[in-house]
């Protein structure tokens, strides 16, 4: 007998439809003004950093393609019950990285690099993890470039030091305030 799913077939569709829409200007259709502020942001630290715009480019563009994709897999209702709860703890995960970087960002002289990529390195092996049996190794490795990127002991050292301190106050006020709005 042949199976055929239709709502596998359109969530395949959709799924494709986005990562070939990933671009800055549509990603501020799915996702809000104050996220598309910090996303923007990272994208002048990452071009800064690295010198390279096409890289700048590449990685935030590969960030935003997994947040739609997952947030496209949670809203179609695929993932169970025991990845619901690994979804939780990344989320929980997630929100101690935005207090744990708010905090290095408020508070002098605290700042430590190798905590912070800790965390997202917890971050993207939950959410590799979470992924693992839903989106293609493609998706995994673009999940790898985005969080190895940001957990970067350069990057984060940089992003903290004196060069940068305009980027990381934006960058700091928009995870305020998605920490209180919930949403993050």
């Amino acid at each position: 007998m042949e199976s055929f799913s239709s709502k596998s077939l359109a969530l395949q569709a959709e799924k494709k439809l986005l990562s070939k829409m990933a671009g800055r200007s549509v990603a501020h259709l799915f996702i809000d003004e104050t996220s598309s502020e910090v996303l923007d942001e990272l994208y002048r630290v990452s071009k800064e950093y690295t010198r390279s715009r096409p890289q700048a480019q590449r990685v935030i563009k590969d960030l935003i393609k997994v947040a739609v994709k997952v947030a496209v897999l949670h809203r179609s209702g695929c993932f169970g019950p025991g990845e619901l709860a690994l979804a939780a703890r990344f989320r929980q995960k997630l929100h101690q990285g935005a207090k744990t970087a708010l905090s290095f960002g408020e508070v002098d002289f605290t700042f430590e690099a190798a905590v912070l990529a800790g965390l997202l390195t917890e971050c993207r092996d939950m959410l590799l993890e979470l992924v693992a049996h839903h989106l293609t190794p493609k998706s995994h490795n673009r999940i790898r470039h985005v969080f190895d990127h940001f957990s970067d002991t350069g990057l984060l050292t940089a992003l903290y030091g004196p060069d940068f301190t305009q980027h990381l106050g934006k960058i700091c006020d928009g995870l305020r305030k998605l920490l209180d709005e919930g949403k993050l």
